[in-house]
């Protein structure tokens, strides 16, 4: 055999996942591999007719200490780290009567799904892997003769080598051996920021980010960028949604789907709620009796942008309300679920991406926000904060009615969700008029006031969509001129942070114009 490919003479097998183990186990038999094992794997492996030497037969010591100790001893690691061209290793080998091991298969403890279903502290401590993550670091590290496979999709490669061959190639191994490190990688940092959360936050000095491999994307933001999608959370998030019809997902794609499902999140005991996203700026958003009203509603507060957004919906996508979205051009509908019917209607347009993920509202959502800087990154806790009746100061002479309150609430909600400088005009529960992304407040909100206009001229209304709407802003007015727009076009009511040093020069102009002011106290920037 050729001196790159090694032959396979004896494999140690021990996993927690056992898909695909059997067929694999039985060829090896059939290839003269001796096969040793531990506990459940080698139970397994015997109840099905395949010869296996224990680990315990070949250490002379039991698995210990309710089986934490089974492969952690010098016989079984020195017959992986063994060098197969050195010959001070071989003589103690011979004298210790240590034989080499070839193979390992291994995997590990399921931490991350332990974590994801349970808060029982012990039960968490001991679904830490220790000899797994042992054996498969000596393997890779000793990947020079040693072949390591960490999971069931390497079982075909590694037997069609060694049907080809009779034996694993360098190359092969050096692949499996990164596979192996990068399983280990993400293994140890689940559990450390795992860790990090159970201790207190200013003690915690670093942040392991471990991603798998989700899909590779035709471009980035530009055809001449490269990008893939990683997914860090198995259970939650775009990784998990179920694409039910149309082509691959883009980069942008992605972003705006993003957008829209943090934005969706803040509406989970709503009522059916619409909301429009381009550009990961939502265009569009309204709360109404049913999801064909919220979407009319949504796409009146500016059709031109909606072309080409993304739709997302916190409540079943049923035929009516698919009916009317294919009427207008859009990337990808997002809904918790859909009717059959809808489904045979989003079909007459086949580039239509349909995405389901019935498991939004009922996943634990990755509280930290991760944004990529030059030369590291940044982390922040998620803007999950909603702002009720009782968090409102009225700070003017005129005191909002109970519906504009309603109205002020929502249009806050959606504020948080808007590129700052962010203003957003509403009524009756759904957005008439957005402003977003301006380096100065009074340009969003003058850009609101002609979206609101120009979304009236389209309707052949007489008057703006703005009239008796009421204002949000995301953050404090630094004066008057950003409130005065939205008075002009016959906004009633007005919700801000507050905190500015013209506050009463901002308070007074609501006075002077008989508007209703509230502050919150809270920010919510969206650079």
């Amino acid at each position: 055999m050729d001196k790159e490919y090694i032959k396979i003479r004896k494999a140690l097998i021990s996993v927690y996942d056992k898909s695909g183990l059997l067929p694999f186990a039985k060829f090896l038999i059939q290839q003269n591999v001796e096969i040793i094992s531990t506990g459940g794997t080698a139970k397994l492996l015997t109840d099905n007719g395949i010869k296996v030497t224990k680990v315990s037969d070949i250490t002379k010591y039991p698995e210990i200490l309710g089986g934490r100790v089974k492969t952690l001893h010098p016989i079984i690691h020195a017959g992986l780290l063994s060098r197969a061209d050195n010959g001070e290793d071989k003589k103690t080998m011979d004298e210790l009567n240590i034989s080499n091991i070839d193979l390992a298969i291994v995997n590990l403890y399921p931490f991350e799904e332990t974590i994801n279903s349970t808060t029982d502290f012990e039960k968490i401590i001991e679904n830490i892997d220790i000899g797994g993550p042992t054996i498969i670091r000596a393997s890779a590290k000793n990947h020079s003769r040693v072949t390591i496979a960490t999971d069931s999709n390497s079982y075909q490669e590694i037997s069609d080598h060694i049907n080809k061959f009779g034996g694993t190639s360098n190359s092969l191994r050096l692949k499996l051996a990164y596979k192996a490190f990068s399983h280990t990688a993400k293994y140890d940092s689940i559990i450390s920021n795992w860790f990090s959360k159970q201790i207190d936050s200013s003690d915690v000095d670093s942040y392991n980010l471990s991603g798998q491999l989700n899909k590779k994307l035709r471009y980035g933001e530009n055809p001449h960028q490269t990008a893939d999608f990683y997914s860090i959370n198995n259970n939650s998030g775009i990784g998990q949604m179920k694409q039910i019809q149309g082509k691959e997902l883009s980069y942008n794609n992605i972003n705006d789907t993003d957008a829209a499902l943090q934005l969706i999140l803040d509406f989970k005991n709503s009522q059916p709620t619409i909301a429009i996203i381009k550009h990961a700026n939502p265009c569009g958003v309204a709360s109404a009796k049913n999801l064909n009203e919220a979407y009319r509603l949504a796409l009146r507060c500016d059709p031109v942008s909606a072309f080409g957004g993304i739709i997302v919906s916190n409540k079943e996508l049923d035929a009516s309300t698919a009916k009317n979205i294919i009427k207008v051009f859009s990337e990808v509908i997002i809904a918790p679920s859909a009717t059959e019917e809808a489904i045979d209607i989003v079909k007459e347009k086949k580039n239509l991406r349909l995405l389901l993920l019935n498991n939004i509202y009922n996943s634990e959502v990755d509280n930290k926000i991760i944004k990529s800087v030059f030369g590291g990154f940044l982390i922040q806790d998620r803007d999950d904060l909603i702002i009720t009746k009782e968090n409102l100061k009225v700070v003017t002479k005129k005191i909002p009615s109970d519906e504009e309150i309603s109205d002020l609430i929502f249009a806050f909600k959606i504020a948080k969700h808007v590129k700052s400088n962010a203003i957003i005009y509403a009524k009756n529960q759904s957005t008439v008029g957005i402003g977003a992304g301006q380096m100065s407040r009074v340009d969003s909100s003058r850009i609101a006031a002609y979206k609101a206009d120009y979304a009236s001229k389209l309707l052949n209304m007489d008057k703006s969509l703005a009239s008796g709407c009421v204002i949000a802003s995301d953050a404090f007015f630094p004066f008057s001129d950003g409130l005065e727009a939205a008075i002009e076009v016959g906004a009633t009511a007005v919700i801000q942070p507050g905190g500015s040093m013209r506050d009463n020069e901002v308070i007074k102009a609501a006075d002077d114009a008989n508007v209703s002011m509230v502050f919150t106290g809270i920010r919510h920037f969206r650079h």
